[in-house]
């Protein structure tokens, strides 16, 4: 998988070659993470967010973007900024591009380094973040870490707990409870989300295990909604 701990060859590498930008894919192609000219690992969120960005300053392009519930608000800010609209799907490609389908978007993806250019085709496209990539950088005459620093500044943080799928209805209702100033939605797992945070969290169809996702401005925000969720299984 292209993550940091993966990539430290091709890290120092980009540094030490002076190369402007580093593209790291998994091995089907569909999921793309970067590397800045100073060697640093640009998170997969990261890859999605600026193809986005891109998308959305170009009229040929800018309009509808559907990301799913797992993918950092990033894109849905930038979405807000340019005043068009953004939608959250179900996690996984297919619901992403069913979604994109039905809306008529022009542009989604997922977190996990997939953009989805609906004039390319309706899946995750590494190829197809290169190429925005790199048009977003010679466009704005800026380098990839300007990009990456300029975007709005959100944490992850992601970790997951054993637990039986009969429990996870009571628990699905004691983070209601806990969270009521929350929205909630229920199609994909629970998600709460708030205007500057939010949690997902999700049974696995092939373990007894629940994944907890949160994204705040601060690092400690995010673990500590996942903590809070956490203790109550």
């Amino acid at each position: 998988e292209p993550t940091a701990e993966n990539l430290t060859g091709i890290a120092t590498r980009v540094r030490d070659e002076k190369c402007a930008v580093g593209f790291c894919q998994d091995p089907d192609a569909d999921r793309l993470a970067l590397v800045d000219a100073d060697g640093r690992y640009v998170g997969e969120e990261y890859t999605l967010a600026l193809c986005v960005q891109r998308a959305l300053s170009q009229e040929a392009t800018k309009g509808t973007i559907v990301i799913n519930g797992a993918t950092s608000g990033m894109s849905e800010r930038l979405a807000e900024a340019a005043g068009v609209k953004s939608m959250r799907s179900a996690v996984g490609e297919a619901n992403v591009a069913d979604m994109m389908i039905a809306n008529q978007a022009s542009y989604g993806g997922e977190g996990n380094g997939g953009p989805i250019d609906p004039r390319v085709g309706y899946v995750r496209d590494s190829f197809v973040g290169m190429a925005q990539v790199l048009e977003l950088m010679t466009v704005t005459d800026k380098s990839l870490a300007e990009l990456v620093d300029a975007l709005p500044k959100l944490h992850i943080h992601k970790t997951k707990a054993t637990v039986s799928a009969d429990r996870l209805p009571a628990l699905f209702d004691a983070l209601c409870s806990v969270h009521a100033d929350a929205t909630a939605a229920t199609g994909d797992g629970l998600r709460l989300a708030w205007a500057d945070k939010w949690l997902l969290v999700r049974g696995s169809n092939t373990e007894p295990i629940v994944r907890l996702i949160a994204e705040a401005e601060t690092e400690a925000e995010a673990k500590s909604l996942c903590d809070s969720a956490a203790a109550l299984l």
